[in-house]
C-alpha cells in the first residue's frame, strides 16, 4: 500500500508543473529584461540625437523639448518584474514609452525639413542606430509577448494552474497591446 501511495505521489509531482512553471517565470523575467534593455538603449541615444538636431533646428525648440520631456518621463516610469501582473502599472509604463515613440516620430518629421542635417554623417549614424533600436524594441516586445502567452497558458491550464495558484502564488502577466491611438487603422496617404 505504501508503495502504491509513493508511486501515485511521484506521478502527481511530475504532472504538477512546478519546474516548468518556474522555468516559464524565469523566461518571462529574462524577456522583460531585454525589453527594458532596448528601451534603455533608445533613451541613451536620444540626448545625442537631440544635441545633433539642435544645431540645425534651433527654431524647432518645442519639438526638441517634447522629445526631452518624453524621454525623461519614459525613463522615470519603471516597471519591475513584480508589476507585470498589474494592468494599471503596465498600462502606465506602456503609455510613457508610447509618448516617447510619438515624440521621436515628430522629431523625424522636423528633420525632413533640413536636407543639410540629413546629410550630416553624425546624424545619419544616430538615426540608423535609433532605427535599429526601434527594430530591436519591436523584436524584444514580440519575444516578451510570446513568452508571456506561454507562461499565462501554464498558469491558467489544469492541472498546472493548481500548482501556480496554491503552491507558487503565480498570476497571469500583462502583455503589450497597441498603445498608439487608431493603430488598428491603416494611415491615410494623400498626395
Amino acid at each position: 500500500m505504501k508503495q502504491l501511495l509513493l508511486v501515485c505521489l511521484s506521478l502527481s509531482l511530475f504532472s504538477c508543473g512546478y519546474n516548468s512553471l518556474q522555468g516559464l517565470d524565469e523566461d518571462v523575467k529574462a524577456s522583460w529584461a531585454e525589453v527594458q534593455n532596448q528601451y534603455q538603449r533608445r533613451a541613451d541615444l536620444i540626448p545625442n540625437l537631440v544635441s545633433t538636431v539642435k544645431g540645425y533646428a534651433t527654431h524647432e525648440k518645442g519639438t526638441l523639448e517634447a522629445v526631452v520631456k518624453a524621454r525623461a518621463e519614459a525613463t522615470q516610469t519603471k516597471l519591475d518584474v513584480n508589476g507585470l501582473s498589474d494592468p494599471k502599472a503596465f498600462a502606465k509604463f506602456e503609455q510613457a514609452q508610447g509618448q516617447l515613440s510619438s515624440a521621436l516620430s515628430r522629431l523625424m518629421v522636423v528633420v525632413e525639413q533640413y536636407p543639410a542635417l540629413r546629410a550630416n554623417e553624425n546624424f545619419r549614424d544616430l538615426q540608423a542606430q535609433l532605427e535599429g533600436t526601434e527594430n530591436r524594441i519591436t523584436v524584444a516586445r514580440k519575444r516578451y509577448i510570446d513568452t508571456v502567452a506561454e507562461y499565462n497558458k501554464q498558469v491558467r491550464f489544469f492541472p498546472t494552474n493548481l500548482t501556480a495558484r496554491f503552491l507558487l502564488s503565480m498570476q497571469p502577466r500583462e502583455s503589450f497591446t497597441a498603445s498608439t491611438p487608431n493603430a488598428d487603422k491603416a494611415p491615410e496617404v494623400k498626395f
